[in-house]
């Protein structure tokens, strides 16, 4: 096995995450390309391959290589850090399915609902046949924003942040080669858990749908202490409480958006909306400033509709995260569950919750289809 501090990483997107890796990567000395879509993007870096950081980590690093052509970026590496939207991981698994080398890693930062099942899936109806392991982060490690071509400021850098991979008798060797880099990675039960812990699913669609009107018209305001009103935490517990029994049906672990709130933050309330105005993080966070937003165009296609349309596979109603996906749909005039994570696109169609259960740890869709789980009510 390769020992951890030897590690080969790409880098895939030079956005404020893909910039901050690399940075972190590079200036803790492992060999580091970085690849962009848009080459003018890393022009500069591709001349003068360092990239400072400041904030919490000061320093620069050099990375290997900066390039626009995915099949050198990932050549040779060991792990592929994904860090660009989740609405771009489908192309993206497109894209490296021909260039894969057996034994590679490829890790979503992060998956948000499904991303390892969507990438997992596509590699194999694209034809890929070599030995990859797909696995996923609950959440990105940093608090980040890039600040130059060449520069990127980390805020914060998470304690703890759970990561899963596909099959999920992988995860620890997974956790085991990331060590070196970030120890800070825990192991989940599988991409179940991972997925169906996004919290990002009930803090962020439905509080930017129901402000609608005042981001449009540009007032600016606290995102969460004036956004999330009373009766917009009533609504947010509505859908907290549909993931939360999705959740249990697959019989995966998780805990309420009120009780996460209070073990990542310390903020308590008897209801979600008070532990929101609890949240002291949460105080001088202001509002998006258009609706053309990730809180809706990634996490309705990448969140929502992945919960809902694994919650339709297995005969569960969830009123209110159709809601907010047909409002999604209404106000953009997209359709966010065309374009989103249905069953199909997760490799889940037709399969029971036992046999989602068995195809998350396994990876093998065909045992997974092909066993029958007997059930005992206990």
């Amino acid at each position: 096995m390769i020992s951890p501090m030897d590690v080969k990483f790409a880098v895939i997107g030079a956005g404020n995450g893909g910039l901050a890796m690399a940075g972190y990567l590079a200036y803790r000395g492992f060999s580091v390309n970085l690849y962009n879509r848009t080459y003018s993007k890393i022009e500069g870096l591709a001349k003068n391959p360092y990239i400072n950081l400041s904030g919490s980590i000061e320093g620069s690093g050099k990375i290997n290589l900066a390039t626009s052509d995915i099949k050198e970026a990932i050549r040779g590496t060991d792990v592929i850090m994904i860090t660009t939207p989740a609405t771009g991981h489908y192309e993206l698994a497109c894209l490296i399915a021909p260039y894969l080398e057996d034994g590679q890693v490829i890790v979503l930062n992060p998956g948000r609902t499904g991303g390892a099942l969507e990438v997992y899936e596509t590699l194999r109806s694209n034809g890929c046949t070599k030995d990859i392991t797909v696995a996923e982060a609950q959440t990105f490690i940093y608090a980040c924003r890039a600040i130059g071509p060449q520069s990127a400021k980390i805020f914060s850098v998470k304690n703890e942040v759970a990561l899963a991979a596909i099959p999920a008798t992988r995860t620890m060797e997974v956790i085991e080669l990331l060590s070196e880099a970030y120890p800070q990675f825990t192991p989940a039960n599988s991409v179940m858990e991972t997925s169906l812990n996004n919290f990002g699913a009930i803090f962020h669609p439905a509080p930017t749908l129901l402000n609608s009107g005042h981001i449009e018209r540009g007032q600016t305001f606290e995102y969460y202490i004036e956004g999330i009103t009373p009766s917009i935490g009533q609504m947010l517990e509505k859908l907290d409480s549909e993931r939360m029994h999705v959740a249990m049906a697959l019989g995966v672990k998780t805990i309420s958006a009120r009780k996460w709130l209070e073990e990542s933050y310390g903020a308590k309330g008897d209801t979600l909306y008070e532990a929101i105005q609890n949240n002291s993080a949460y105080k001088g966070l202001t509002a998006p400033k258009g609706l053309n937003t990730r809180y809706i165009y990634e996490d309705v296609p990448c969140s929502l509709v992945p919960i809902a349309s694994i919650a339709e596979e297995l005969g569960i109603e969830t009123p209110a995260i159709d809601t907010i996906i047909r409002l999604a749909n209404i106000i953009t005039g997209e359709n966010f569950i065309e374009k989103g994570r249905t069953v199909e696109k997760l490799g889940l169609k037709g399969l029971s919750a036992s046999q989602i259960i068995e195809f998350a740890q396994t990876g093998d869709l065909v045992a997974a289809t092909h066993r029958n789980v007997e059930v005992v009510a206990l």
